[in-house]
Formats: C-alpha cells, structure tokens, sequence
C-alpha cells in the first residue's frame, strides 16, 4: 500500500508541476526549395524536396537534427508527458510475461518469451506447455548487448531440438548473421552465417534431418553483384556446420525474380524440404519440393494462386488455393506423386471447399452475413486432423477435418476473437493462441481426442484489466456502397455526444488481416482520459479474402482511403466524436494511409500520427524494399498504374495554403523496409504549405528501424510521445490514475 501511495502521489506532483498551457513551437528549420522535374507520359511533376533524399549529404543531416531538436522541444514541454511515461512504465514492467512463436520440435517446445523491463524478448525452452518449472534459456539478448540494441529476427530449431540457429540483428536494422547454439547447454557455436535476413525480402532457414547443417536464404555477398542489387536475388544455400560459411553451396533460386522472398520449410521428419517464393509483396507464390537426394519439383507457378503448401503426416501435400476460391479451399495431392511428376494440381482433391460467400456491399445493418464470407486464413496438419483457421472480417474460427475433409470437433473461441497461431504437439493435438481486445492472450492447448481446450501456463497475465470496457462492432458504408467494420473500445456508459477524443486506426494493404488484440497499455491510458479507440477492417487487408485484398491494391488503391474515410465520418454521424475531437494513427502501409487522408480530408480530423510512412509514390519502387511493392502498389512505368499511383500519392496532393491538422511523423534511421527519406519529404512540404497554426512535427530515432526489434525503453519513449501529443493537439487534460 504504501508503494502504492507513493507511486500516486509522484504522478500526481508529475502532472501538476507541468506547465498549464502547451508550450509554444519555435519555427520549422529551413528547407530550400531545390526543384527536380520528371516526365511520366506527358506529366511533368516537380519535386522540390528531391535533396532530402540523400542521407550522405551533410546538409540533410543537419536539416533532420534541427526538426528533432525542434520536435523535443515541443514533446519534453508537453504538461502530461512525464506523468504518461511514468504510467506507461508501471505498466510495461508490472506486466507478466508473455511467449510467441513456439514452435516444438523433438519433444521439446521452444518459445520467444518477452519478460518486461527486459529490453528484448528472449529464447527459451521447456519440455511441454503444461510444465513451465522445466524452462531453460537458450539465449538472451539483454546478456549479450547491455545497449538493447540486439534483436532476434527469427529462430529454427533443428528437427531433433538439439540446435537452435537464430538471426540476430543491431539496432532494428533487420540485417541479420545466423548464429547456432546448442539447446542443453546454451553455448553458441562458432558458426555465423552472414546476411541470411534483410528487411527487403526477409529470412529463412530450416535443418537437415541429421543436424549436419542447415538451408538458408542467402543474399549476394562481396562483389557476386553490383551493389544496387545487394539486397535483391535472395537465394538458398546450404550450410554444413563446422565450416567456413564462405564454402557454403548454392542450392536454388539463380532462377527466381529479383524480388523474391523465400520461405523454407521441411516435413517433420526432414523427408522433404519446402520453399515457398513469393514475387514479391503483392500476394503471388511460386513452391518447390526438394526430395532427400537434393532433386527439385516446381510444384505450384505464380499463376496457379496456390499461397501455401504443408506435407501433411500421410505423405500427402496439402495447399491453400485461391483459384476460382477467393475466400480459399484447401486441396490435396499424393506427395510421391507429385514429386515425381505424375501427378499435377488437375488430379487435387478438394479437402476443405471455400465458404459459400455473401455480396461486399450488402446494406444489410447487422453482421449475420458475415459467416457466410468467411475466408480460410491458414491451417496445419496434424496427425489424423487438419485445422483451418478462418478469418471472419476480422475475428476468427478454427475448424477441424479428419484427412477425408469431414468436420470434427473444433475449439469454441470468445466472441470477437482471434487466433493468430496454431502449433501442432503429438497426437494430433495442437497449440492455439486467441487474442482479443479485452482479454489477456491466452495459449490454450487442444486435445484431439476429447476435443477439450485448456488454458497454459503460456498464457499472459496482464498489470490492468479492461473491465470496465467493451467492444462495440459496427459497419461504415464506403463511397462504393461496400460494409467496412470498426471495432469500437470505449468504456461501459460512454456518452454519443459528438465530445469524445477518439483515435482511428487503419492499414488496409498486402493481405494482412486487422484481427483483435490485447489492447497495449496505450489503449488503456487513453480510455482512462474518456478516450475511444477504433480499429478498422478496410480494405487492402483479407478480412473478408482475396477480393478484399484485391480491392484495395494496385489500381483500385483508392478505395482503402475511402473506406476510412468512412469510418471517420460514421463516427462523426453516430457522435462518437466530432472532426475537433478526432485523432487518425497508421504505420507504413497505414502511414501512406494517413498521408492520403488527410491530403484527401484534412479537414475531418484534429491530429494525426503517421510511423515509417510512405507518401512519394512516385519514387518509392526505387528503394530497394520498395521494388518489392510493386506488385502490391504498381509501377510508374505502367501508364495506368502510374496514374492510379499519382491520384492518391500524399506527397504530390499536398496542398499551398491548405489548413492541415496537427501532425506527428515517427521514423527511424536504421529502417530498411520504409526510407525515412519519405517523412523527411512529407515534413518539409507540409511545413511550408500548412495555412493552420497546428504544428507539423518530425520524430527521427537513431537506434530503431521499421519497428521490428525495438528496445522497451525506445518504445515507451515513443508511445509517451504520442499520447502527449495527442492530450494537448485534442485539449486532453491528463488525470492521474488511482489503480
């Protein structure tokens, strides 16, 4: 009680010995305007910005520091800054702690555990998720780097359990070496296999049955390529421990697009090795079965729409297929068969067909139809059963077959929930881990058998509750007539006045699904305020299947900026907030989502928060992570795509005289996935263009990257920034919290 007391009273003092009014901000550092023209069929469009693109310039350098030092000023004056971050750190470090990612392999279960105040997660494994005394580290991070600066970008355990190899990267830069250590005994040994992971393409590796070695994804190295090509051409090698890496040999890929982004997988036990390869991020997969004699079979191209293939425990080969199936079925062919060319996709049999569907833009008021668009999102095979994993708009199903396809019994979820993994044990049992906006995530394990779920000791156990809050689902009618969800969280008994400070978030790109999560202790300090949070379902995500993903991508981009826009105007009608009161937040693909908005509406919102965006869609495929997205966003050397891309690209729709919101862009120097030069850009002309007195503001971190491997104090720092931000530019006062 009386650490209690004590931790009251010094928010308190915290928040009361801050200033009552915001602090003024100084004016934006100078950007000579250094105008570039292109041509693109006919158009010429002018680039005034183009010299903030070059990091080596110290005059860059110098502009970028001076915004900081600006954005500090006005963020370290905020007067409820240090009682936010003060509260964000209770909350972070009375957590408990929480695991991702397991995966079990010769009988041992292996997990990532992220145990706060820790700067990073670490690896650990245990002998079964009901036995957590048996735990044991195998690496942690905060030991090898006292900075927080070493991530884990991935981790494979061999077939056995014996090894474990582990990606490991500096700073968020996702550009990773693979280190190899011994399970029992936590020593590493002496291998490390450079660049086996990069932010364009990503990483991958997976063991030979006999633990001689393992295959990885390998970039180019030295001068096998020009240096413009340094993060393109991922191939597979293979290294044999014990051996130098650079007398590792070449395995597959010489062929694939530069753009390729590989992903292997062996059978369980080590028969068969799977890459699957994608043409970049725009959703097109090719796969690959390699035998035990090392003999490649292409079993799937790009255009059969396969996006996912798993040797399931009967030697057969079990694929997600979107052919004439957007919302998924899932086949089945004889693996020896298709491996040795005597059988093709013709001969599958349809295992689990696709849901019967329902129209897009029913004008329907209730979600009844939703079952009916229900769209297959993964599955594994276990022993004897198949589990499907359904995406439901959002929430999800899972559902199991017995290997004819007939249904048996399935887990029941929460209601508004979803399950985000699902990790085959023995037996046909199974691992599922459900999350939803309310609940702590939970790892429950599935037995086959008596068809009965049971909650872990995996589970987490948070440092606050959501009691006094709920999730409210409701639908937005977009320009084009079709249904767009919003998850709601407000607190029980909230008025619809039009007053409440309100925060809107979206992403609507690449396929990913925005399924319900733990609300983060952000959440929780904003409702504490009488804030609401929203989170949408747009389109550009697969919510509803491969026609929502289509809808929202390449040239049909525009109609995942409609569907948020309305979200925020369907809030604005049922006076849940008013455009005074309402705050837009998205990071990279949700970063152009804002840029586009607000250039679009500026007017309908008060704030925005904009992380790792892209808003220069004319030069993004440049970079090198942004020829990745082509497939996903399109190409400026296709006409149309090229003008589809200029209609909504952010930077170009800003607007001289135009009176812009309030708005806060994050950033990191060390991201490879999004080129900080783009928030330096959009900075730089919205600052000389803004007709309204709210301050633009550009946040730039020396040690983070895209997000990914984020050191807890970074990242408190961050949400501390927000939220601040966020309480003045919405006229929040900040009240302590007794709890």
């Amino acid at each position: 009680m009386k650490n209690f007391l004590c931790t009251s009273l010094a928010i308190f003092l915290l928040t009361m010995a801050a200033l009552a009014q915001a602090p003024s901000i100084s004016t934006p550092p100078v950007a000579p305007k250094r105008p570039v023209s292109d041509q693109y069929y006919g158009v010429t469009v002018t680039d005034d910005y183009r010299w903030l693109e070059n990091w080596d310039d110290p005059a860059v350098k110098q502009w970028s520091a001076a915004e900081n030092v600006r954005t500090r000023e006005y963020l370290d004056n905020l007067p409820s800054r240090p009682a936010i971050k003060q509260r964000l750190q209770q909350l972070a470090g009375g957590g408990s702690v929480a695991y991702y990612n397991p995966q079990f392999r010769g009988g041992t279960l292996f997990a990532i555990k992220y145990q706060p105040p820790k700067q990073q997660p670490m690896l650990v494994a245990q002998s079964s998720a009901a036995d957590p005394a048996s735990e044991k580290i195998v690496f942690d991070p905060n030991s090898a780097s006292t900075k927080g600066s070493l991530a884990m970008d991935f981790y494979v355990p061999s077939l056995d359990g014996k090894f474990v190899a582990i990606a490991l990267s500096e700073n968020g830069s996702e550009d990773s070496a693979a280190h190899v250590f011994e399970v029992a005994t936590g020593k590493e040994l002496p291998d490390r296999v450079p660049r086996v992971n990069f932010a364009t393409a990503g990483g991958s590796l997976d063991w030979k049955a006999d633990n001689s070695g393992f295959y990885y994804t390998r970039y180019p190295q030295n001068n096998e390529r020009p240096p413009e090509d340094a993060n393109f051409y991922q191939q597979v090698y293979f290294h044999q421990l014990g051996t130098d890496p650079r007398q590792d040999t070449y395995v597959i890929g010489k062929d694939f697009p530069r753009i390729a982004e590989i992903h292997l997988r062996s059978s369980d036990d080590g028969r068969w090795l799977i890459a699957s390869v994608s043409n970049g991020d725009g959703g097109q997969f090719a796969h690959y079965l390699m035998d035990t004699a090392g003999h490649w079979t292409q079993i799937t191209h790009f255009e059969d729409e396969i996006v996912s293939v798993q040797v399931a425990s009967d030697d057969s080969l079990d694929m997600l297929s979107h052919k004439n199936a957007p919302r998924g079925q899932i086949l089945r062919l004889p693996l020896a068969q298709l491996a040795s060319g005597k059988a093709d996709l013709t001969q599958a049999q349809v295992i689990v067909a696709q849901s019967p569907g329902a129209r897009l833009n029913s004008n329907s008021k209730s979600d009844s139809d939703d079952s009916a668009r229900a769209s297959i999102e993964s599955f594994e095979p276990a022993p004897g059963r198949l589990y499907v994993t359904d995406i439901i708009g959002g929430p999800s199903r899972v559902r199991v077959f017995d290997p004819q396809g007939h249904p048996l019994a399935a887990p029941t979820l929460p209601p508004v929930s979803a399950v985000d993994d699902v990790v085959p044990l023995e037996a046909g049992n199974v691992l599922f881990f459900v999350t939803s906006y309310l609940q702590p995530a939970a790892w429950y394990r599935f037995d086959a058998a008596s068809g009965k779920s049971t909650r872990t000791a995996l589970s987490q156990v948070a440092p606050y509750n959501f009691d006094d809050a709920e999730v409210v689902r409701e639908f937005a009618v977009s320009k084009d007539g079709t249904r767009v969800p919003l998850n709601i969280l407000r607190r029980k008994g909230t008025k619809l006045d039009g007053s409440n400070p309100t925060i809107l978030y979206g992403y609507g790109g690449y396929g990913v699904n925005q399924k319900p999560f733990f609300a983060s202790s952000t959440a929780r300090v904003w409702l504490d305020q009488g804030g609401i949070y929203v989170f949408t379902n747009i389109r550009g995500g697969a919510e509803y299947g491969e026609e929502w993903h289509h809808q929202g991508s390449l040239t049909h981009k525009q109609n995942v900026f409609d569907d948020f826009i309305a979200c925020a105007q369907y809030l604005v009608d049922q006076k849940y907030t008013s455009p005074a009161h309402l705050a837009i937040q998205g990071g990279s693909n949700g970063g152009l989502l804002m840029g586009a908005t607000f250039t679009q509406r500026p007017e309908l919102f008060r704030a925005v928060v904009s992380s790792v965006g892209i808003y220069d869609m004319l030069r993004v495929e440049l970079d090198p992570n942004g020829e990745f997205n082509t497939t996903e966003f399109g190409t400026v050397k296709d006409p149309d795509q090229f003008r589809a891309l200029y209609a909504y690209s952010p930077y170009h729709h800003v607007k001289d005289g135009a009176a812009y919101p309030a708005i806060l862009f994050l950033t990191g120097e060390n991201d490879h996935r999004v080129n900080p030069l783009h928030s330096r850009k959009m900075t730089a002309r919205l600052q000389a263009a803004n007709a309204s007195n709210y301050p633009i503001l550009l946040r730039t971190s020396s040690n983070s990257g895209h997000g990914i491997g984020t050191a807890l104090d970074e990242q408190i720092e961050q949400r501390a920034d927000i939220l601040g931000f966020l309480f003045d530019q919405l006229g929040v006062k900040y009240v302590p919290v007794a709890k």
